[in-house]
């Protein structure tokens, strides 16, 4: 942490508050303008990976005057293989017009889908996510970006800067925060929220899986090509699993807290099992973290990565009248209630949110100020297992410490580099320099 002061709390939330708020009404003037003379909106996809690719599906599924125009990835073979895969649906291939002009590689292959679309998708590894939405919303186009959207503090301040900027200009923004677009969902956290629990005092967050997938060195491979293929494990690239994964979790929490981050944090966490090396870079396979809110609530959250272990993933919301488990859609208690209909494609609902806003045939979106401050609850919390230490919202907002590395080519370095043994550094709580390698004694 720097001893530089930035905004307090309050005021920073008076500020990332403006990004979030319904447009002026002249803004409505420029819901359509992207739109081409036959109603036509050109979609470019940057990021083609699994999660991109079914983000693409997504967007021609949710609108039938969609095209796909544009992609871009880390990797070429991932980009054609994104484009062959798309051409080959009977449903919507003939909508994909990408092209070999069209199809960008390397870690700024971004630049050219800007170039040529309407609306961009952002769904590369989340390192990348600041930089390519300051990119899109200065080049005028309206954004879908997966969550999260940061992996450090300077890249939260620049999201919400940017998410400001789009409301300036009437840009549309919509999270992948997906459950915030699930309507059995939102009945629920809209109950828990109007008071049907009573006063809200506690929240349990779970998300207890299996351990997700490693990507081995290629022949040829420079440190930061590697990196960017196996970027899952990676801090600087996936925020770790508490900010990558947990954050639809944390979401919710921030969501039954008027969309505000929590003021303190205090956790565990570290590497039981994710201890072969270089396969599984620099990131924890479990989380423990208790966040306190404002208003008083707690939220105690669990997340971890290990094979053969019970596993669950729910919200659990207390209150003084009593208890909504959010992803099994039931309150229990004073005002008991079970939501009946709960079948619902979220990840179309967002897109097709985001086309009829385009198309001004609902309110403008931007979503900017929650994604961000669940994406810094995570960060928060990360930041606390990893120095072992308590930390309050004002003091993480000082820390302008940024993961980035020193340029964005193949040849460049990035911020975690191995030993002669192959061996990464990993946070560890408490000792000298904050950082070593598993199993050493200090």
């Amino acid at each position: 942490m720097t001893n530089q002061m930035f905004p307090s709390r309050r005021d920073f939330m008076k500020t990332g508050a403006l990004a979030g708020a319904t447009a002026m009404s002249g803004l409505s003037l420029m819901r359509g303008v992207h739109a081409a003379q036959d109603n036509k909106l050109r979609i470019g996809l940057v990021g083609c990976g699994g999660r991109g690719r079914g983000a693409a599906m997504d967007a021609l599924s949710a609108d039938p005057n969609t095209v796909i125009t544009a992609v871009g990835d880390a990797f070429k073979e991932i980009a054609v293989g994104t484009i062959t895969a798309l051409k080959a649906s009977d449903e919507y291939g003939s909508r994909v017009l990408v092209t070999p002009e069209t199809t960008f590689d390397g870690l700024e292959s971004y630049k050219g889908v800007i170039e040529n679309c309407d609306v961009v998708l952002l769904c590369q590894p989340t390192h990348f996510r600041p930089i390519t939405f300051r990119a899109a919303i200065d080049a005028g186009k309206h954004v879908f970006v997966e969550k999260p959207v940061a992996v450090d503090i300077p890249g939260i301040k620049s999201v919400l800067e940017t998410a400001q900027l789009a409301k300036e200009k009437g840009l549309n923004v919509v999270s992948g925060l997906c459950w915030r677009y699930h309507p059995a969902v939102v009945d629920i956290m809209d109950r828990v929220i109007g008071g049907q629990v009573g006063k809200l005092i506690n929240i349990d967050e779970t998300y207890l899986t299996g351990r997700l997938w490693t990507r081995g060195r290629q022949q040829g491979d420079t440190e930061i090509k590697y990196q960017a293929r196996n970027w899952y494990n990676f801090t600087w690239l996936s925020g770790d699993f508490n900010t990558e994964q947990h954050i639809h979790s944390l979401d919710k929490a921030v969501w039954a807290n008027n969309d505000e981050a929590p003021v303190s944090a205090v956790g565990v966490g570290g590497r039981m099992c994710r201890v072969a090396q270089p396969a599984y870079g620099d990131i924890y396979d479990s989380f423990g973290i208790k966040y306190e809110f404002a208003n008083g609530v707690t939220c105690h959250a669990y997340c971890r990565q290990i094979n053969g272990c019970y596993n669950n993933t729910d919200d659990y919301m207390y209150g003084t009248d009593g208890k909504a488990t959010v992803l099994s859609y039931t309150i229990e208690g004073k005002n008991p209630y079970r939501v009946r209909n709960t079948n619902h494609n979220m990840y179309q609902l967002e897109h097709i949110a985001l086309f009829n806003a385009i198309r001004g045939e609902r309110d403008y979106i931007n979503n900017g100020v929650y994604m961000a401050n669940s994406t810094l609850m995570a960060i928060m919390g990360r930041e606390a297992a990893y120095t072992g230490k308590r930390l309050t919202y004002d003091e993480v907002m000082q820390d302008e410490t940024a993961l980035v590395p020193d340029g964005y080519t193949w040849d460049s370095t990035p911020p975690t580099v191995p030993d002669e043994n192959g061996r990464y550094k990993i946070a560890l709580p408490g000792v000298p320099g904050g950082f070593g390698y598993y199993g050493e004694q200090f």
